[in-house]
């Protein structure tokens, strides 16, 4: 009993300093700015999950992947000069006097390059590899 009596006067006395308190409403505030929160959360959570995200695109190229064949270098080689032979209006075998394209067939020792007009001023170049057989085309429009 004695316990009791000796712990009931320091619970009086703290509950006599503590005085009134307040009570206020726990409120959900969402950090993401998709759900609701501060749109300046946005960069800081994307680069949290750049950061943390250890997939690769299996379609994208990296310094690890194979090197490109001899046809692929070709023609990413063949398109830019096509590109700017159409913006320079320069004249070789595959353009006419004014520098247009010719549609045709054109073949060197490893390569055949088919020039088709698809019409409304469009032309489909298509490169094929002899020795393999694989071949890759772009589209050229005309009209600038």
């Amino acid at each position: 009993m004695r316990i009791v009596a000796a712990t009931l006067p320091t619970v009086i006395f703290i509950a006599a300093l503590s005085g009134p308190t307040a009570a206020t409403e726990i409120v959900y505030e969402p950090v993401n700015p998709n759900f609701g929160g501060n749109p300046l959360n946005g960069s800081f959570l994307l680069n949290q999950a750049q950061a943390q995200n250890s997939l690769t695109d299996p379609n994208s190229f990296s310094s690890l992947d194979a090197e490109p064949t001899a046809l692929d270098r070709f023609n990413d080689s063949l398109e830019r000069l096509v590109l700017s032979r159409v913006a320079s209006s320069l004249t070789s075998s595959l353009f006419g006097p004014s520098g247009e394209l010719i549609p045709g067939l054109l073949e060197t020792q490893d390569f055949t390059i088919l020039i088709e007009d698809l019409g409304d001023g469009t032309l489909r170049i298509t490169t094929t590899d002899k020795n393999t057989g694989d071949n890759t085309s772009f589209d050229v429009s005309s009209q600038l």
